[in-house]
Parts: C-alpha cells; sequence; structure tokens
C-alpha cells in the first residue's frame, strides 16, 4: 500500500508537468504555513537504516562495464557520454570517483543512512557509502544563486497531512515526504558513468510501512529528470530497513570500484 501511494505520486506528477519547478512551488506554499517541520511529521525517519538491494542488483553491487545501459532513457548524448567513462581515470580521481554519490545516484549505492533533525526545519540524511551529506530544508524557500554541490539544494515539504482533529490519536497521523532538488553537479545515476547534468531537477517522495513482525522500512522513489541526457524521466523506486542501533556505520570515502 504505500509503496502504491508514492507511485501513484510520481504518475500524476509525470502526467501533469514537464518541469518540477511548479512541484517547488507548491512545497513552498505548503511548508510556509507549517512554522515545525518536525512537529506536524507524520512518520519518523530518524535512525539508521540499511540498504536492500530488491533490484538492479548488477548494476548497484558491481560497476558495470562502461556503455551498459541498460533501462535508462538516454538520448544519444547520454549513450555516447556513458559509453566515454573511463574506469581507470575514475579511480585515479578522486573528485570524479565522487560523481557517482551525488543526488541523483547516493540512494541508490548500498550502504546505511543515518537520518537525524538537524533543527526544527533541516532533515539531515547522512550515508556511510561515500560520507555524503544531505540537507532538506522544510523553509519552502528555492535555491537561490546556490553553488551547484553533489547533494544540491533540497526543499522538502509534508505531502498528505490528515487534519489535526480533536479527539483523533495523533499517532495514527499519515502522509509522506516530498523533496525537489536542484543546484547539482553533474553526476552518475550508476556507478559505470551514466550521466545527468548540471540542470537536472530530482523529486523524491519518501515513504515508510511497519511489518506485523515489528521491522521497519524506508522506501524512497524517485524521479530524475535531465533534458541533456535522458528522453523521459528515470524512475527508481530504493528500499532501506531500519537497524536498531549504529553498528556496522562505516564512513568511507567516495571510491569507484565494487560498493561495499
Amino acid at each position: 500500500m504505500i509503496r502504491n501511494r508514492a507511485m501513484r505520486q510520481v504518475f500524476f506528477a509525470l502526467l501533469g508537468a514537464t518541469s518540477v519547478v511548479p512541484l517547488r512551488g507548491q512545497a513552498a506554499e505548503t511548508a510556509a504555513s507549517v512554522p515545525d517541520a518536525r512537529s506536524q511529521a507524520p512518520l519518523d525517519f530518524t535512525g539508521y537504516w540499511v540498504s536492500l538491494v530488491t533490484e538492479d542488483w548488477r548494476y548497484r553491487m558491481l560497476v558495470a562495464d562502461p556503455g551498459d545501459t541498460e533501462s535508462v532513457p538516454l538520448n544519444p548524448e547520454g549513450v555516447k557520454a556513458a559509453a566515454a567513462w573511463n574506469p581507470q581515470q575514475a579511480r585515479a580521481a578522486s573528485d570524479e570517483a565522487c560523481r557517482a554519490f551525488g543526488a541523483g545516484g547516493i540512494m541508490r549505492i548500498p550502504g546505511r543512512l543515518h537520518i537525524t533533525w538537524q533543527d526544527a526545519n533541516t532533515l539531515k540524511i547522512e550515508t556511510d557509502s561515500g560520507t555524503q551529506t544531505r540537507l532538506l530544508h522544510f523553509s519552502g524557500h528555492a535555491a537561490t544563486n546556490e553553488a551547484p554541490t553533489w547533494q544540491g539544494y533540497s526543499v522538502a515539504s509534508w505531502q498528505g497531512l490528515t487534519p489535526q482533529r480533536r479527539g483523533v490519536d495523533q499517532s495514527k497521523k499519515e502522509g509522506y515526504l516530498q523533496v525537489t532538488t536542484t543546484a547539482l553537479r553533474p553526476g552518475y545515476l550508476r556507478t559505470n558513468g551514466v550521466p545527468y547534468g548540471a540542470d537536472t531537477q530530482l523529486l523524491e517522495y519518501f515513504d515508510s510501512f511497519k511489518e506485523a513482525n515489528g521491522d521497519e522500512y524506508l522506501v524512497v522513489t524517485t524521479v530524475v529528470k535531465d533534458a541533456q541526457y535522458l528522453t523521459l524521466p528515470f524512475v527508481t523506486s530504493s528500499h532501506f530497513r531500519k537497524l536498531p542501533d549504529s553498528r556496522g556505520w562505516d564512513p568511507t570515502a567516495c571510491r569507484a570500484d565494487e560498493p561495499r
């Protein structure tokens, strides 16, 4: 049910918009009316999470050959750029290695997440793979003259919130997190050099659910829009299981060889 809800949001976003800029404005209006995003949160994403590689195993657990771009809707320029990727060069240059750890691809890199609230209106996501930090801003303000970075600038808003009513158990609030990211440095959708460009717009939906046995899962549905290299939006769904503590947390620098 949870995953279907997120995918429905992706469907309507792709059907009704050619750009995520209007959605960013919508997120700004929504967030502006919420003074404290943490207290309004319908879901608790805080804690440690580990990747579950449920699809694209050969692209996520291994570094595929240059030009192996199956299922990515690349245009001719994107195909050419992917085929030109040089693994030896990527291993030799640390900056080049980080291209696969930008916001466009980091959620697909196997590893662990540590999610905390940096403050009442900023959610922080740290990754041990690549030692990256994402900040999700509930301020409602889109990026303005932001210098491009690997993680870009992210505007977040809670969507689908149930109205607060007297006599209603607020522990059963419903909703999900929508995040729009811009101001990205050019990076890779996959570790074998499948590219996305500087004007890429990233739209994500974060949702979670709990199994009857108490296990908790996080689902991140990602829509990558890039007119430079893609013919269509590239949609993926990444899954994580919640961990009881920080055991196994092992921050590691960007690397262009096999994921851990």
